[in-house]
């Protein structure tokens, strides 16, 4: 019988083979969203990888923080980051700006990887940072709000251009951690919660049951609930088990632009809280929209009203 450790990069080597052709479709706002197969995330993946260490110099546990919405790029370094053996460090952008200092701080994060869109909230905070050495960026953004930062800015496409598209992945254990969320709306400061590659192996098996999510290969999954909350419900990960394919709404969480990406994309599967299928109930009242493609939709956070 194998005996091997359950580790994140062994999903992401599954994914990006046999499930390679399964998509990442991230919604831009424009007439054709990006769409980016399982082969390539995982390449990039790699690239990535290679980026932070050779270039960044991120070593060890360190943690990698990230800014980001729900996008094929933040896939990407949700893989890349612990499979190098780092920690995956996703800042929750909702919260105010002194916490967001404080758990940057409190994690000691060197690098950050930040959407252009979420710019204007990360150049005040900045000045404070006093661990950041790196600020990553990537997508659409004005990149002049970060002049005279004494952080080195790079552009996330820039950095992995021409960086090998494959990564001899470290042999972990499997109870070292591989992400961490820090807390919100508790006594006191933030606290940082870890997860372990084997915890979030496991939860990601659960979720692909039947009497869970039990999702296929033939159903494309729209992830709502943000990749900087509990690891968007183990979403990313159990998708590239099984070959979902995701929808990623990036920063259009609005009613409009959810209804009609379920019209033109059409998920089979969504995963929110309730004020978002409330907000999409009375969009969808008001202009009527086919979202028959939809047979389930998972629901957290709080109690569905009735």
């Amino acid at each position: 019988m194998q005996d091997v450790p359950l580790l994140i990069s062994r999903i992401l080597t599954h994914g990006s083979s046999i499930h390679g052709t399964s998509q990442v479709t991230t919604w831009t706002g424009e007439p054709e969203p990006h769409r980016r197969s399982f082969a390539e995330v995982g390449a990039r993946a790699a690239q990535l990888a290679h980026a932070l260490r050779e270039d960044l110099g991120v070593a060890g546990d360190e943690r990698v923080a990230t800014l980001m919405w729900n996008n094929a790029e933040h896939v990407e370094a949700y893989f890349a980051i612990p499979s190098m053996g780092a920690i995956l460090h996703t800042l929750n952008l909702r919260l105010p700006a002194d916490q967001l200092t404080f758990i940057v701080g409190h994690a000691a994060d060197r690098v950050v990887i930040a959407n252009g869109s979420l710019l204007p909230l990360l150049a005040p905070l900045l000045p404070h940072l006093k661990t950041v050495e790196h600020v990553v960026v990537s997508g659409p953004g004005d990149r002049t709000a970060l002049e005279g930062s004494h952080a080195r800015v790079h552009e996330y496409e820039d950095l992995i251009a021409g960086k090998p598209t494959t990564y001899d992945w470290p042999e972990l254990d499997e109870r070292q951690a591989a992400s961490m969320c820090y807390t919100s709306g508790t006594t006191g400061d933030p606290k940082g919660v870890l997860y372990s590659h084997r915890s979030i192996y496991l939860h990601s098996m659960q979720v692909n049951m039947a009497q869970s999510m039990g999702l296929t290969d033939q159903d494309t999954s729209l992830v709502v609930v943000p990749q900087f909350h509990v690891n968007a419900w183990g979403l990313p990960h159990a998708t590239f088990m099984t070959g979902v394919n995701m929808l990623m709404p990036d920063r259009f969480l609005q009613p409009a632009p959810l209804a009609e990406m379920i019209e033109r994309e059409r998920p089979t599967h969504a995963a929110a809280v309730p004020t978002i299928w409330q907000g999409l109930l009375g969009e969808l009242t008001a202009k009527p929209r086919d979202v028959s493609s939809l047979t389930q939709v998972t629901i957290g956070g709080s109690a569905c009203p009735p």
